[in-house]
């Protein structure tokens, strides 16, 4: 065994997004591409030589073949110790944990997070920094700049590792730590949530459906629902692992998490439904509805209610600092914020920038519309953290899911809201129609459009509170006088073409009024929005793909 160094030439395009590099597994399958990639990460990290690195993943297709790959890497590159997940698993939000808990140097998360799976799926690496959260983007552009002229990169000839077996052995002088992956997360969220509580909830008949869609999330939440909290067997669907997530897209949400859905839209459904994604930083919220129909709770209003609530959980007795949203996500959180009397900050897309605010002890719960929360317990969106909110906060008031929203709604308004994508489509159409919008933003206030005053357009741009860092165009805001607003944006997170995001958001404070279905109700600003940005025209979609 010894430590080697490969000849290597660039690829083009491997410029992390906002959660990493994603491409299609064949691209990655390349010779060198991946090792590429994370020499080109590690050359640009200071001070790493001796130090720990946590590394796990999904367990996607060629998530164990990157796992060996990038522990041979690390043995060259001089880290001192590296904890991988038993199997190469550990889930997003564990991955964080673990490098809080651990004091190590940072850590590689081999995710395409909600995207699918198998061989002909997606697959994605990020480096989250030491404290827990996703690269920032000094970090993440100067490993783009290196990978452009990277010329060679250093591994080791030794065999694979066993990252199956518990326990620590040696590769090339690196001290290689299988960990169980739920210990250390487990900890955490028993000291997050009142856990009798929630035990009696189950104790006293209370049924969940907690579906993992056969993703990472499914071993986490059989050992913590089904294992320490008596949640019945079977409350935990598609649990295990797979490679290729059975065949699912696994996005928790109404169109994807089908499945669920039909059960709590069943004679029989469970009190509550939930779903975590593909590598489980994400969460859906589904009540029983009174009309016998799923009831499923929008990521922007699960945010705000979780807020309003965050006293009953003992992790946020003591209240709240701030609330974070990113700017697509509807302003319900900022309402809630208000009546608290604590900061709701405004960020781009992206969970690396609320690190800065929760750092900082600025924010304390955060959250993003694409069924994203989290708070200060880690640095990461986590969906089981989520669910298990949902479930104390129920256990605590004596309310099923679908009450909690209607009074949450009855006593702040309701910020109905929906997102309309527009998958894979050109790129070259997608950039015409942003550049289209931007040159008609200083024209746009004071116009009339379907019945709405505009009182200001513009490209969102953010400053960062703590460091002063600047992050410009953000997205497209159309802001009504009336609280409505149309946000337009290229998403960062797909693999094939562009993808657009069209976000639609209108305020109904009358409480007679806030049952009506979210799309009619949106209707009219659905067709504003598809006029303004001429999307027939320039993307050839006259209906979006997906429509959460």
């Amino acid at each position: 065994m010894s430590l080697i160094t490969v000849p290597s030439t660039p690829y083009a395009g491997q410029r992390p997004g906002t959660s990493g590099l994603r491409k299609k597994v064949p691209v990655f399958q390349q010779p060198g591409y991946l090792e590429n990639f994370v020499q080109a990460l590690f050359d640009g990290l200071d001070g790493a030589q001796g130090t720990t690195l946590v590394l796990g993943g999904d367990g996607r297709f060629h998530n164990r073949v990157a796992v060996q790959t990038i522990l041979k890497m690390a043995a060259a590159h001089g880290f001192g110790r590296v904890l991988v997940g038993a199997g190469g698993i550990l889930s997003t939000p564990a991955a964080s944990a673990v490098i809080r808990q651990h004091g190590a140097y940072g850590g590689l998360i081999l995710s395409a997070s909600h995207n699918p799976g198998g061989p002909d799926g997606d697959f994605g690496i990020k480096f989250n920094t030491a404290n827990g959260g996703p690269a920032p983007e000094k970090i993440t552009e100067g490993i783009y700049a290196r990978s452009q002229t990277i010329t060679a990169y250093r591994t080791s000839d030794a065999a694979d590792v066993d990252i199956d077996t518990l326990g620590t052995r040696e590769l090339d002088g690196l001290t290689v730590t299988v960990i169980d992956p739920v210990a250390d997360y487990a900890a955490l969220m028993r000291e997050t949530f009142d856990f009798p509580a929630i035990r009696a909830l189950f104790t006293g008949g209370f049924r969940l459906r907690m579906d993992a869609m056969c993703a990472v999330g499914g071993p986490y939440a059989r050992a913590i629902l089904e294992g320490e909290l008596g949640a019945p067997a079977g409350t935990v669907v598609n649990a295990v692992p797979l490679e290729d997530f059975g065949g699912l897209h696994p996005d928790p949400n109404p169109v994807n998490a089908e499945d669920l859905i039909a059960h709590m839209n069943g004679a029989d459904a469970p009190d509550m439904g939930a779903a975590t994604d593909g590598d489980a930083d994400r969460n859906m919220i589904v009540g029983r509805g009174a009309d016998g129909r799923a009831f499923a709770v929008a990521p922007s209003d699960s945010l705000a209610l979780l807020a309003a609530h965050a006293t009953r959980v003992p992790a946020y007795r003591r209240g709240l600092a701030g609330i974070a949203r990113s700017m697509p996500t509807s302003c319900a959180a900022d309402r809630v914020a208000q009546a608290l009397g604590i900061p709701c900050h405004e960020t781009p897309t992206g969970w690396k920038f609320f690190g800065n605010l929760l750092d900082a002890g600025q924010a304390t719960l955060c959250g993003e519309e694409s069924y994203g929360t989290g708070s200060d317990h880690v640095r990461e969106k986590d969906g089981l953290w989520a669910v298990l909110f949902w479930l104390n906060v129920v256990a605590a008031t004596g309310q099923g899911v679908e009450a909690l929203v209607r009074a949450h709604w009855a006593r702040y308004g309701r910020n109905i809201y929906s997102r309309h994508d527009y998958e894979a489509i050109a790129t070259d159409g997608a950039q015409a129609l942003i550049a289209r919008l931007r040159g008609q933003l200083a024209a746009l206030p004071g116009q009339t459009l379907g019945g709405r005053t505009v009182a200001a357009a513009d490209d969102f741009a953010y400053t960062d509170p703590v460091d002063g860092s600047v992050s410009r165009q953000q997205g497209i805001r159309v802001l009504f006088s009336d609280g409505a607003r149309i946000v337009y944006r290229l998403s960062g997170t797909g693999t094939e073409g562009a993808t657009l995001r069209v976000y639609l958001e209108a305020v109904e404070n009358d409480p007679t009024r806030q049952g009506v279905e979210t799309q009619a109700a949106l209707a009219a600003l659905i067709e504003v929005a598809r006029r303004l940005a001429d999307i027939a025209g320039l993307t050839g979609r006259t209906e979006p793909s997906v429509v959460t």
